[in-house]
């Protein structure tokens, strides 16, 4: 039997180290870095802004939020944004409503003035000074109290697209109205309200305005007081979600659960995580260049 007395235990071991050890993990913080900005951007909470929300409404009572209480709605909501405006009243009155409440909390509400056609003068000049020299990011029309034929709303979708701002239009279903205005503004950015109609429970009617933002790139589509979730997921589907804005058309008297109502509407709707995003708040803030 043969023995060798003089063996280097420690060279074995390196050699055995050096086939059979395994190269060191890297740490987490490597892993998620070199995976790219995306990535975690991924696992950031998504932006939201509220693009359609009353400081004064519409209802029978004329209802009135304040600033602060629309801001303690967002908080307990998550929102980070709102697009704020006034609407029964008369175009001077919104924009010292909207205006004052932007300059009180000027990161978090965002000022539309309210176009409303006056028999004692033309308001075109007042909502230009609003948007050239207020901040103003967009313009809301509402079939409610004006009409929207050509020859009242002409002035005000041109001034929209000479200052690269976009109208928020309720048209209450009037599908063909519509299309007639996106057609003849084609430089003006349209966004329709609750789909084209409040509450609407017609498949069909949504339907037609969907159509219609498929047509024009310059129409987009509000969630707003959509009753029928799954039309906002077909029009994701068939037009893209960089067309599609969250809004809530509140506050209401529930407060922050409405708000939390509207939102998870979005989030059960099974969207690939950047289109959520884009829906619940990047494609508006793209659109108003925030």
């Amino acid at each position: 039997m043969n023995l060798d007395f003089h063996t280097h235990v420690g060279r074995i071991f390196l050699h055995y180290r050096r086939f059979t050890a395994r190269k060191p993990s890297k740490r987490l913080d490597e892993l998620e870095t070199s995976r790219g900005d995306f990535s975690l951007r991924k696992r950031e909470p998504p932006m939201i802004i509220d693009a359609h929300v009353h400081l004064k409404h519409g209802d029978i009572k004329k209802t009135e939020y304040s600033a602060e209480s629309i801001i303690r709605i967002m908080d307990e909501a998550g929102v980070d944004k709102s697009v704020v405006f006034a609407m029964c009243t008369t175009t001077r009155r919104s924009i010292e409503m909207a205006s004052r409440a932007a300059e009180k909390f000027k990161n978090r509400l965002i000022p539309f003035v309210y176009a409303l056609p006056s028999y004692e003068k033309p308001v075109i000049t007042e909502i230009e000074e609003a948007i050239k020299y207020l901040g103003f990011k967009g313009i809301k029309l509402h079939i409610g109290e004006c009409t929207l034929e050509r020859y009242v709303s002409e002035p005000v979708l041109k001034l929209a697209g000479k200052y690269r701002v976009p109208c928020l239009i309720d048209c209450a279903g009037r599908y063909r109205l519509m299309e007639n205005l996106a057609d003849s503004f084609p430089d003006t950015k349209m966004i329709v309200a609750h789909f084209g109609r409040y509450l609407c429970k017609d498949e069909s009617l949504i339907d037609k305005f969907i159509k219609i933002a498929k047509k024009h790139d310059n129409v987009y589509l509000d969630t707003s007081g959509v009753i029928i979730p799954k039309k906002i997921k077909e029009a994701v589907d068939l037009i893209g979600s960089s067309r599609i804005i969250f809004g809530t058309d509140g506050p209401t008297e529930e407060g922050a659960r409405f708000v939390l109502q509207e939102i998870n509407k979005i989030k059960r709707l099974g969207l690939k995580l950047e289109d959520e995003r884009e829906v619940l708040g990047e494609t508006v803030a793209k659109l108003l260049k925030l």
